[in-house]
């Protein structure tokens, strides 16, 4: 067998072996060399005077340190052999039980699991690091199922309504009038913002956003995003005001406000895709020290605590078929949380559970003030 090709345990045997064995002989040559010698500067002190009996003496000396010496040397080999032979043993166990459960992750069995061997604490945190691992991996794998699944479905929805009424008009079943036209357009018009959706999340999070930074005022952003959406609010029967604090009426941010903006209003549709009418929905601005906190909150159907950690992720829907019937694609919350990191921020979700409303949150950092005033309630 090649050295190359030994393993861990055989090595730690060998390396124990060879420390073992350096040991015994140095001990041998220092008792061989010195201890006679020793034994013979004492016995000419002691003024010893029969020669014979002082050969003797050192014989007996040279044949007893000699023989205990050997059989505590052979003891210590045998006890070091055997307690390697246990380590190795248990260690080897545990990091093949490691690469069997690498092994079975990569092959896409997610479930396996490392069991703690209690072989110290090394050992212990790269078993916890591999389940870990195959726990996080578990998670991409089911949001990955889980996005193909709701990514085929949107694209399946409009191509059937895009297939069945050309089809129709194909075997003049159907006309082509002007409202027949424009229901074919709408669908080719979701489809278009749905890839749209998807180029922009995939280019922010893989950092090629491009961004048009400039010092734009929070009271200009907040306002802009509450006029691209009041129409729409009003129509819905849902009340929306919008909120900027004293501390943060005169801050500013250095940021896209074509990007920042997309996020507010991607905020605000999905909180009035979830609040029915008669229901309130507040966009507010705070100053945190060197951060701003832009906040929609809303008294709508709330989320439940297992939701909360994946709502930014592509495609999560909390409730599938209604999502579905609010006209969501799945796709506004990563793209508000791709912007908010290309920013330098972050966003986060809180809520106290179905039925009592929720809040959204971006932290930005502020750049400084400008001389605009404190916006009023509307």
């Amino acid at each position: 067998m090649k050295a190359q090709r030994w393993g861990l345990g055989t090595r730690l045997l060998l390396a124990t072996v060879a420390v073992v064995l350096v040991g015994v002989g140095t001990a041998w040559l220092v008792a061989a060399s010195l201890g006679p010698r020793i034994f013979h500067e004492h016995m000419v002190a002691g003024q010893a005077a029969d020669e014979p009996v002082v050969y003797h003496a050192e014989w007996a000396f040279r044949d007893a340190s000699t023989l205990s010496l050997s059989l505590a040397l052979l003891a210590a080999l045998v006890a070091s052999v055997a307690v390697s032979l246990f380590l190795t043993r248990r260690v080897t166990v545990s990091l093949m039980a490691a690469t069997t459960a690498a092994r079975a992750v990569a092959s896409g069995e997610h479930s396996v699991r490392v069991p703690r061997v209690g072989m110290g604490r090394e050992l212990d945190e790269l078993a916890e690091a591999l389940n870990a691992t195959a726990t996080d991996l578990a998670e991409v794998e089911a949001t990955r199922t889980r996005m193909l699944g709701n990514l085929a479905h949107e694209i399946r929805t409009p191509l059937a309504i895009l297939d069945g009424y050309l089809q129709a008009i194909a075997d003049g079943v159907h006309d082509a009038d002007e409202e027949t036209v424009t229901l074919l357009r709408d669908q080719i018009t979701r489809l278009a913002r749905l890839g749209e959706d998807i180029a922009l999340v995939t280019t922010a999070e893989e950092g090629r956003l491009t961004m048009r930074r400039t010092r734009v005022a929070v009271i200009d952003l907040l306002s802009a995003a509450g006029a691209q959406t009041e129409s729409r609010y009003r129509e819905r029967g849902v009340a929306l005001a919008v909120e900027v604090s004293p501390a943060a009426a005169h801050a500013v941010v250095e940021a896209d406000p074509d990007r920042l903006g997309q996020v507010l209003t991607n905020l605000l549709d999905n909180a009035l895709r979830h609040t029915p009418a008669g229901g309130h929905v507040e966009l507010a601005a705070d100053r945190d020290g060197p951060w701003l906190a832009l906040d929609v909150r809303d008294d709508g159907e709330g989320i439940a605590a297992e939701h909360l950690p994946h709502l930014f992720d592509r495609f999560y829907r909390v409730d599938t078929a209604r999502d579905r019937a609010h006209g969501g694609s799945g796709v506004g919350l990563a793209i508000v949380r791709a912007i908010t990191r290309a920013h330098g921020g972050t966003v986060t979700a809180t809520s106290a559970g179905p039925g009592a409303g929720s809040a959204f949150t971006v932290r930005v950092p502020a750049a400084g003030v400008d001389g605009a005033g404190l916006m009023k309630s509307r």
